[in-house]
């Protein structure tokens, strides 16, 4: 059983500069919510009992946005406006939070939360990566994957080749619906292994930890996830799951808006 979650949101945002230098990514509005309630949302929706957000010391909103605001409550109730209300229910889950106090990419952030996870099996939801599934939500494709191998589950997507160069890039072999994971690649400026990148969904069994603890800087200078999976390659079996639904990256300014424009209509 799947009780827990991360949710990564420590990031300086530097693809959406200048803006994240007062507003975090985070907090971007879709629609009338945050990016990041839909994702708390989604969390609720797979099953996620508990969440910890890792943060910075410039992510305040996101904590006020998480908490009750009992002045505006009382100013809408003695304005006999107790019918808005409404609009400050929050998702029904325990959220608890950690401070990443420098960015060193997010294998750092999600080695944070080994006392969060205990022993168990836990879920990753990267805020950057919205995903509009019908039907079932993204994070529980995997933890229904999960629930059949008991193994760590990778949401993938298929990409356009000259995009693949952003994401981890998997090889891996279908087998019975489901690829087994061979090898992952950061960013491959060149021969990607082939056209499934890695999303901001995952399932990981405690033994990610493992791996976290040992690493070393990474493409880009930071400690990288991909890094830590391969090490994990290298003891379990890893599989993957091309994930149903629309993916918008928040950080891509021309998906952000299409996302927008759809989630108002909604």
């Amino acid at each position: 059983m799947v009780r827990k979650a991360i949710i990564p949101a420590a990031g300086y945002g530097t693809r959406s500069l200048p803006i994240t230098k007062a507003i975090p990514k985070e907090m971007f509005p879709v629609g009338l919510k945050p990016a990041i309630h839909y994702i708390v949302e989604e969390a609720v929706q797979s099953g996620i009992e508990q969440l910890l957000i890792v943060i910075s010391n410039t992510k305040q909103s996101i904590l006020d946005y998480f908490d009750h605001s009992i002045e505006l409550e009382t100013f809408l109730k003695s304005k006999n406006k107790e019918h808005m209300l409404k609009h400050l229910e929050l998702p029904k889950i325990d959220i608890l939070y950690i401070k990443q106090h420098y960015a060193n990419g997010l294998g750092d952030a999600i080695r944070l939360g080994k006392e969060f996870v205990g022993n168990e099996p836990f879920g990753v939801l990267l805020p950057d990566d919205f995903v509009i599934s019908n039907q079932i939500p993204a994070l529980k494709q995997l933890i229904d994957v999960y629930k059949e191998t008991n193994r760590s589950v990778l949401g993938l997507k298929k990409v356009e080749q000259d995009q693949l160069k952003k994401y981890g890039v998997i090889q891996g072999e279908n087998n019975s619906n489901l690829i087994e994971i061979e090898n992952i690649v950061e960013k491959p400026t060149k021969n990607p292994p082939s056209d499934l990148a890695v999303i901001g969904r995952y399932i990981f069994t405690p033994t990610i930890f493992e791996c976290l603890e040992g690493l070393k800087e990474g493409v880009d200078g930071e400690l990288q996830l991909t890094d830590a999976i391969k090490c994990l390659l290298g003891i379990e079996t890893v599989y993957g799951n091309v994930v149903s639904g629309d993916r918008y990256d928040l950080g891509n300014l021309e998906e952000y808006v299409e996302l927008m424009k759809i989630m108002s209509k909604n």
